[in-house]
Order: C-alpha cells, then structure tokens, then sequence
C-alpha cells in the first residue's frame, strides 16, 4: 500500500509538471523540471475548481508528455493488433482517463517540494534524478523522470519512482483487464470510454 500511494503521488507530481517550459530552460531537462516543479503545483494547487483542474491538466498533459509514444507503450503488443481506429481512440481516452484519475488529486499534495539531484544519459534521452519532498514528515521519494527530446526541447516519456516504472506500472494494469475479458483489447476501450464518459468527457 505504500508503495502504490508513493506510485499515485508521482504521477500527481509528474502531471503538475506539465506547465509549458520557459524558453531558456526547454533544451536542458533538469531545468525543465528543476524550474516547473514547485510553480505548477500552486498553479494546479487546492485553491483550483476541480473541473477547471481536470481540464486544464489534461491540456497540459497533451502538450507536454509523449502521449502517444507511452499510450504504444503501455499497451504492449496490443497496440500492434489494434485498428488505427482503435489506436487513435485509445490516445483520446487514455489522456481522459489520466486527466480523470489524478488531477483532482493535486490538492492533497499541497506544499510538496521537487529538488533535482542530477542527471544521466539514458538510451532514448536523458535522465533526470529528483526527489519529492512532502510537509507531512512523511520520507523524500526519489523519482527518476525519462526525458526524450523532441522538435527542439523535452517531453516526459517515463516516471521511475523508487525504481518502479510508471509506464510498466500502467502497462500491466491495462493488460490485466484486456486479459480478463479473453484477450479484447475492445474491452479495454469501452471500460475506458464508460469511465471517462460518465466524468463528462466526450
């Protein structure tokens, strides 16, 4: 269980990253990072409107990971069987859904602190060492950010919090429903869809 409110607190952190970087700081990764870090989470902090929250994370969200790229990922070789209609409705719900599942969380974090440590090549970009610092006593988590350069500046490709990949983390989940249901990724789609419909996405 502590591990996975460890995991949860990441992607809340990594989803308040996502403000647009400033211009000096976009082709340096620990400063895109380093820089965003504090700032985002007031911006996105408890005093927001959930729904603007939900909203405005999942504009940020789009404009600043690699959706595409971890929404391949995280669906395995079932990216590969799927229909482009599927793959392209799979990147609308996936962003809704993580939009969804973690913006309205941001409040709980309120007062968390991001200190960058390094940072390290990596095989597809660069690798950023940082870890959370919360005023609740509770100890640092250390979180390793993958960041991959694309048209002139970086995007986040992958979380590591405490060694433990978020992207692997989601891929499985995701697996273990389409597995559930004999192998369907359709399956995997329409609970998606249900999901996110019902918040009042479209």
């Amino acid at each position: 269980m502590r591990r996975r409110s460890v995991l949860i607190a990441a992607w809340i952190l990594v989803a308040a990253l996502v403000l647009p970087a400033r211009p000096a700081a976009a082709t340096d990764p620990a400063a895109v990072i380093s820089s965003l870090g504090n700032e985002a989470l007031k911006v996105l902090g408890k005093d927001i409107d959930p729904n603007q929250r939900v909203a405005r994370f999942r504009q940020l969200f789009q404009g600043d990971f690699d959706v595409p790229g971890i929404a391949r990922f995280v669906l395995g070789h079932y990216w590969r069987s799927a229909t482009p209609a599927q793959q392209q409705e799979f990147i609308k719900l996936f962003t809704n859904y993580i939009a969804l599942v973690y913006a309205n969380r941001l409040a709980e974090y309120s007062g968390a602190t991001l200190r960058v440590l390094g940072t390290r090549p990596a095989p597809d970009g660069e690798l950023v060492s940082s870890e959370i610092v919360r005023t609740n006593g509770q100890p640092p988590a250390r979180v390793d950010w993958l960041m991959t350069p694309q048209d002139g500046t970086y995007k986040i490709s992958d979380v590591i919090v405490e060694g433990i990949s978020m992207g692997v983390t989601q891929r499985s989940e995701f697996a273990a429903v389409i597995q559930r249901h004999g192998g369907q990724l359709q399956s995997l789609i329409t609970a998606l869809r249900q999901k996110t419909e019902s918040a009042g996405f479209h």
